[in-house]
């Protein structure tokens, strides 16, 4: 008999089965990761596919009118844009109504540095604002005071300019404003007892008449 007949013989293995014992464990560590790994990745795509049914299903759960939701605020908003344009539109019709409406005419006429005080002046213009030209001359002719007559000369220059530089006829116009404003103050000095000096102020104003052509029947608006 050979010396390797006698060594299996005696129970021994040879070299190859040697190395064959040894690879077997590391292949079936390998192995065991590999189906670690598979699972894992398999639980993945399961809850990727899981959490897509629950958001379709939510979506589907969602009432008709949440949807429509969007829709309807779009509407409100263009109803809204619509409201306010439309005051805007009719203000500018009626600004162009009013342009093109014929504006009266104002005749005014001035007298300035007339030697008294404003304060006196107003006193008297405040009765002949509003009224036509023949009843302003009845006031101012029968009013008591010293500067009714430097009205009445100033209301009869404002009705010839109306007459002769804008063709106004006299029965058609008012007095639409009378004011007196307050001009410079003229100071002198009167002697006084024991060599003294008193001041006096000597006042003066500026009046002013406009006259205007009365508003026609039916029209409350004031043009102009």
């Amino acid at each position: 008999m050979s010396a390797e007949d006698e060594k299996q013989d005696a129970g021994e293995t040879p070299e190859s089965d040697k190395a064959a014992a040894k690879a077997a464990p590391a292949a079936k560590a390998a192995k065991a990761k590999a189906a670690a790994k598979a699972p894992a990745g398999e639980q993945a795509d399961g809850e990727q596919a899981a959490t897509t049914k629950k958001a379709a299903a939510k979506e589907a759960a969602k009432p008709a009118a949440q949807k429509k939701a969007p829709a309807a605020k779009e509407a409100a908003s263009e109803k809204a844009a619509e409201k306010k344009a439309e005051p805007k539109a009719a203000s500018r019709k009626g600004a162009k109504d009013a342009a093109k409406a014929p504006r009266r005419r104002i005749v005014a006429a001035h007298a300035r540095y007339v030697r008294t005080s404003a304060r006196k002046a107003r006193m008297v213009c405040g009765h002949i604002r509003g009224k036509s030209v023949q009843e302003a001359r009845a006031i101012l002719a029968f009013t008591p005071r010293e500067v009714a007559r430097d009205w009445s000369k100033l209301l009869e220059s404002a009705v010839a300019n109306a007459e002769s530089n804008h063709e106004l006829l006299e029965d058609d116009l008012i007095v639409r404003e009378a004011y007196a404003d307050e001009g410079p103050t003229i100071k002198r000095f009167r002697p006084r007892a024991m060599g003294r000096a008193t001041p006096i102020r000597k006042r003066t104003s500026h009046l002013t008449i406009t006259l205007t052509p009365r508003p026609e029947p039916g029209t409350n608006k004031r043009h102009g």
